[in-house]
């Protein structure tokens, strides 16, 4: 998959450097997957939840933060739509971010 963009988890990690690690981890294992459906998604990130036609919500570092994802499996392409702590998740609408 490629992954649009790294540059927002780096600018995330290093105001909350806690989550470093689990996001590095995420965007390894997402960039060499090969999803072709949500169902693949699940398979390898179980606590997922997908919402809406194309949105997928991970947790991250134990549910600590939030990452909110849109993608196109057609194209294998994952857009970084938010991540953010549970306050600031709880200030957006995740279907349309």
């Amino acid at each position: 998959m490629r992954i649009i963009a790294k540059r927002t988890l780096k600018e995330f990690w290093v105001k909350h450097k806690d989550s470093e690690q689990a996001l590095l981890s995420w965007y390894k294992v997402s960039k060499n997957a090969k999803w072709q459906n949500f169902k693949d998604v699940k398979q390898q990130f179980g606590t997922c939840k997908i919402i809406g036609q194309d949105r997928i919500i991970f947790k991250i570092k134990g549910n600590n933060y939030r990452l909110i994802v849109k993608v196109t499996f057609t194209n294998q392409i994952i857009w970084i739509r938010f991540i953010g702590t549970h306050d600031e998740y709880d200030k957006i609408n995740a279907k349309e971010i």
